[in-house]
């Protein structure tokens, strides 16, 4: 986990603090493997409407590689497993579209 940067992450209690730990270190393996070079991981957790008993959350989620830069910027929820699951499919599927790395479809020369 030393290539996984946080940013914002004391602002969050522990358990959403272990929630965003954990969730990261799964989807780093993910990402790990789809893009084979990854050099390093920041995760940004951002806090919105603090006031009052719900808060907000959204996440930018930076994937960095010698290749490429993928940034994930439109995950925003009221929880934050939800939001550190949105930010991370995402990120997949950036590198799904950018790498094309599916090979469940059919490709013309097989």
């Amino acid at each position: 986990m030393e290539t996984i940067q946080f940013i914002g992450l004391n602002e969050l209690k522990a358990e959403e603090q272990a929630r965003v730990r954990d969730l990261s270190a799964e989807y780093y393996d993910k990402i790990k493997r789809a893009l084979k070079n990854i050099t390093s991981l920041v995760v940004h957790i951002k806090l919105h409407k603090k006031e009052g008993n719900r808060r907000k959350f959204s996440a930018h989620v930076k994937a960095i590689a010698p290749t490429a830069i993928l940034t994930s910027t439109k995950a925003v929820d009221w929880d934050i497993a939800r939001v550190m699951h949105k930010a991370f499919q995402d990120i997949e599927q950036e590198i799904r579209h950018r790498f094309h790395s599916d090979t469940s479809y059919r490709k013309p020369y097989e």
